[in-house]
């Protein structure tokens, strides 16, 4: 009975907290991401650890749901009027930005004084977005201009490049410390992404066709969600990227689903309630302390992180013929980190134990960082943009 009541009052205390901060958020510069984040360390265990342990122990299922909703929502923007106006930009600042950070960051951190093939590593994981904190300013700023378009449709494919970049990283370290090189990390990254893709596919087009059917050219929310879930259930099942799946099943959905305007659009009016609970509890798991304990090589890690994406997205803009906003924007825009960045350095800290304090601690530092900053940034260059165009 006693967790029941200290689950139902967290519950209901965040929810509530949760529509305070998304206003006060329309009122300074903080975007609401940073405010819950912010709010989650000041009743987490950093602050006055008030969360019940009944509840902060269901962060990981609740982050996997949000994310899992975030995935099909940017998908679902994946649409062929969207991409004919942009493929071929959404391709080369993608692919620029994600492949000059991870050179920039490396090459950084071997001035830095760091081993080679660590250096490779971090600069591998470096190179990824959050799409969480991404989608929901650009949904907070209510934006559907080109830049915020484009943006969601390179955040869409950032993970996807990253877990490629990363696994090649991982096989040319391996090479660099001495073992024999690890070609099995390229294929596992290739059979998680390629099977994703895969999924996706076979879940979205039966999707398409049949939801919708119940309440003519209205999916409900019922079938969204259990489409949604099942995609994510069969994704970790057959160990693949779940956040990848989830998008590519929107995708197709999205592009197929003729007898319905905007597919599953129910999600939306959950979305927020997941999300408030995914940041605060977040923000609440924060380890503050690890931020001071970086040093000279975080502070290298960041700033170098930063002019990876901003000199990145120039290039990509620059190779694409984009506008100046675009090219001057985009890069600040894709800054916010978070946990796809953790996952990829805990692999990493098992395939080199030796390196594993140096990058759990910086990544995890550097990831709190961006994950409050970031989205700031984010706001930041989509106000910018606004303003240009």
């Amino acid at each position: 009975m006693e967790s029941a009541y200290q689950f139902l009052l967290s519950l209901g205390g965040i929810f509530l907290i949760g529509q305070a901060v998304s206003t006060l958020g329309h009122r300074t510069f903080l975007p609401r991401v940073t405010l819950l984040l912010l709010f989650g360390v000041i009743i987490g265990k950093q602050g006055f650890n008030i969360i019940p342990a009944l509840f902060s122990q269901q962060f990981e299922i609740i982050a996997e749901m949000t994310l899992l909703m975030v995935g099909f929502l940017i998908g679902g923007k994946l649409t062929k009027d969207s991409l004919s106006l942009g493929i071929n930009k959404i391709l080369w600042i993608s692919i620029s930005t994600a492949v000059f950070t991870a050179v920039i960051v490396s090459a950084a951190l071997v001035w830095a004084g760091l081993p080679i093939e660590l250096s490779i590593i971090l600069g591998c994981i470096a190179s990824a977005t959050a799409p969480a904190a991404t989608l929901d300013v650009v949904m907070e700023s209510n934006d559907k201009g080109p830049f915020s378009n484009l943006l969601i449709s390179i955040v869409a494919l950032d993970d996807a490049w990253a877990l490629m970049l990363f696994a090649v990283g991982i096989a040319v370290a391996t090479s660099l410390s001495g073992h024999v090189s690890d070609v099995s990390s390229v294929f596992l990254a290739v059979k998680e992404i390629a099977g994703a893709v895969i999924l996706g596919v076979l879940l979205g087009f039966p999707a398409a066709y049949l939801t919708g059917r119940f309440k003519p050219g209205e999916p409900i929310l019922t079938e969204a969600l259990g489409l949604v879930f099942i995609c994510g259930g069969l994704a970790m099942w057959f160990g693949i990227s779940f956040l990848i799946a989830s998008i590519v099943m929107g995708a197709v959905v999205a592009n197929f689903a003729r007898h319905h305007e905007y597919p599953f659009h129910e999600i939306e009016n959950i979305e927020w309630p997941f999300m408030v609970i995914f940041f605060v509890l977040a923000g609440a798991t924060l380890e503050l302390r690890m931020i001071a304990d970086i040093g000279l090589i975080g502070l290298v890690y960041i700033i170098s992180r930063i002019l990876g994406k901003f000199i990145g997205a120039r290039v990509g803009g620059q190779l694409s013929h984009v506008d100046k906003t675009v090219k001057n924007w985009m890069g600040i825009a894709l800054l916010p980190q978070a946990g796809v960045a953790i996952g990829m350095a805990l692999v990493a800290s098992i395939k080199f134990p030796e390196y594993r304090q140096m990058l759990l601690s910086l990544i995890i530092s550097s990831t709190i960082f961006f994950e409050l900053v970031g989205p700031v940034f984010t706001r930041v260059a989509i106000r910018q943009a606004n303003r240009a165009h």
